[in-house]
């Protein structure tokens, strides 16, 4: 049953399953909470109360916001956690792994550790040799058309951002995003999310005290080298408390693609951060 937790600026929605250690999943931008359907059930199964959130201007929460950064989403997932109880570990997809990255460094008190999914969590520095990657390259154009408006530019790239292996559900799921994203506001909340600068997690980086799990996709398109980028995750972390898992075949969606083998890697880690 969905829950609203109000904030400064809106209502956050949620919902949540299972006993605890409490578990937060945060979803990327374009996506509502069930993009964590076939995390969830696993979770609950190994004994988690797992609380899945809608992102400021997404799913059941508020769609117009002031702005849609990674401190801000960071704001409303730790208001989330101190009204859960806390702590938790706090996992994040794309967007919001970025966040998970604020959240940690801001509010140590509540959050044991952070999963982090294909994390935009570094201001990118692109080179003109990544466009040769043709993958990386039409992600790029799908993206920048999304940016302009484009509701079929960001349906072609979840194509994209799913290689191979599609989820059985792909064909309702897509259209459930599309249906969202033409509700008043929501694609105005998805272009303030592709205009936000990661900067302000890279800077948070250095400041993570609890442990971090980075887990990327192999065929990325988001990235010309992804297990670059989750490398330098780590590196920019106190040394000793990240550690980076690739899946392979994975693109920017691991826990929809390939969700047993991503909550093979969840679940070990959780055993060690979570906490009641």
């Amino acid at each position: 049953m969905t829950e609203f937790l109000t904030v400064d600026g809106g209502t956050i929605a949620y919902d949540v399953t299972g006993a605890d250690p409490l578990v937060v999943l945060a979803p990327g931008m374009g996506n509502a909470r069930d993009a964590y359907r076939f995390i969830t059930p696993g979770l609950v199964a190994a004994g988690y109360r797992v609380a899945t959130v809608d992102l400021r201007g997404a799913g059941e929460s508020s769609p117009t916001w002031p702005s849609y950064t990674r401190t801000d989403i960071a704001g409303d997932l730790i208001a989330v956690i101190r009204h859960l109880g806390g702590p938790a570990v706090l996992v994040g997809h794309s967007i919001s792994g970025g966040a998970a990255t604020i959240a940690a460094a801001q509010a140590p008190d509540v959050i044991t550790g952070i999963i982090e999914l294909a994390p935009f969590t570094r201001a990118q520095a692109i080179k003109v040799g990544d466009f040769r990657n043709s993958a990386y390259r039409k992600g790029t154009i799908r993206l920048g058309a999304t940016m302009m408006g484009s509701h079929s530019g960001w349906s072609k790239y979840l194509d994209l951002a799913y290689p191979g292996r599609k989820p059985a559900d792909w064909t309702a799921h897509l259209a459930k995003v599309a249906t969202m994203l033409r509700e008043p506001g929501r694609m105005k909340a998805l272009q303030g999310m592709m205009k936000s600068s990661p900067a302000d997690a890279g800077a948070q980086l250095e400041n993570v005290r609890c442990p971090a799990l980075i887990i990327e996709g192999s065929l990325d398109p988001d990235w010309a080298d992804p297990r670059a980028e989750g490398e330098a995750i780590v590196a920019a972390l106190p040394v000793g408390r990240g550690q980076l898992e690739m899946i392979e075949g994975a693109g920017h969606y691991p826990h929809a693609q390939y969700p047993e083998e991503t909550l093979a890697l969840m679940l070990p880690f959780l055993k060690t951060t979570a906490r009641a």
